[in-house]
């Protein structure tokens, strides 16, 4: 930590007097002017980390009114689809007592489809939300009162496999950024909050790294099967990928922090390198559009429209901006990590 009242890099691991002080809307901005008076340009990743903290706990960033809309809230087609490919995976796995796990799991919606999709395969594992946002709690609990929140992923119950799913969790975490292999920092001006350097961004994350080597080593020592999707690139590359969008238009960086939501894009082979703890094998990286073809996205839209006629064309767009190469269909991808002992995930053949 650098200077006073800022948290660290990872924004799961705000401490209690954070959290206290992230109630209050105007805290942010002084604590982060304060924080670079006493003690200098502070890096890019501590003030992504103490930004996205205060960002989360304070409201629901997702809808119309929002700032930003996902994937399972465009259509319940999503979070039934990976719900199906949860089941058919513990079904032939031989059906062991599971739990759910979802990381960041917004409003709970794809929670719910999937939940609903499972249970009509028979499966009904107890569900673990790892959360930090008092505000998006309560609203992940009207639809599953019966969940289990977390901090963390160090305080789920022991033992037994874990069927875990993270949909634009990763992006959110802090990244680190470099020009001329010196770390990029944020620096307070006359005219405000601006960066100390430019040139050619390198980037990286280490809390990224850190979150994706804990999920492999409990898949390793627990057994089960983790679902990662996210919006990124293939492999590691230099380049700037930071970006702020605020009422679902992209924003400068460093206007009005703990306002606007801070993501950068994935780097997956990253992941799947620090992924692969002891025996846990990966799979391959395939976008999200061919993912959800193979999976029957198709077929279940057909089935929807059978039964709601007057749908389908909000159905179709649905398909479109999942599916297309110029909506979600190519920037997002999919990638799974699992242990040796559940089978190859369906998809990604």
């Amino acid at each position: 930590m650098c200077g006073e009242g800022v948290s660290d890099n990872n924004p799961l691991h705000a401490t209690p007097r954070e959290r206290a002080e992230i109630a209050s809307e105007a805290a942010l901005p002084e604590r982060l002017a304060r924080a670079i008076t006493l003690a200098g340009p502070i890096p890019l990743s501590q003030f992504m980390g103490a930004a996205n903290t205060h960002y989360y706990a304070t409201r629901d960033p997702l809808g119309a009114r929002g700032d930003f809309t996902t994937a399972p809230e465009i259509s319940q087609m999503f979070g039934e689809l990976v719900g199906l490919w949860l089941a058919d995976l513990w079904d032939r796995a031989g059906r062991p007592a599971t739990r759910y796990v979802e990381l960041g799991p917004g409003r709970g919606t794809l929670a719910a489809d999937a939940l609903r999709a499972m249970a009509r395969a028979g499966l009904e594992p107890p569900v673990h939300f790892v959360e930090t946002s008092p505000v998006l709690r309560e609203i992940q609990r009207e639809s599953h009162p019966d969940a289990e929140w977390h901090d963390s992923l160090e305080s789920l119950p022991k033992g037994g496999p874990l069927m875990l799913v993270a949909n634009e969790f990763f992006d959110a975490l802090p990244v680190r950024q470099f020009i001329d292999g010196i770390e990029r920092r944020v620096a307070l001006t006359p005219a405000g909050l601006a960066f100390d350097r430019d040139g050619e961004v390198v980037e990286d994350s280490p809390v990224r790294d850190e979150a994706a080597r804990e999920i492999g080593a409990l898949l390793d020592e627990r057994g089960g099967v983790a679902l990662v999707i996210d919006y990124g690139h293939a492999s590691t590359s230099p380049g700037e990928t930071l970006q702020a969008v605020r009422g679902h238009a992209f924003a400068p960086l460093l206007h009005k922090p703990g306002e606007q939501d801070l993501t950068a894009h994935v780097d997956f082979e990253a992941l799947a390198t620090q992924a692969a703890v002891g025996d846990v094998r990966v799979t391959p990286l395939v976008a999200q559009g061919e993912w959800l073809k193979r999976l029957g996205i198709g077929v279940r839209a057909a089935a929807l429209t059978d039964a709601s006629p007057e749908r389908a064309a909000d159905l179709a767009a649905a398909v479109q901006r999942l599916t297309g190469k110029s909506a979600m269909g190519e920037l997002f991808k999919v990638i799974a990590f699992h242990s040796t002992d559940w089978p190859a995930p369906a998809g990604f053949e």
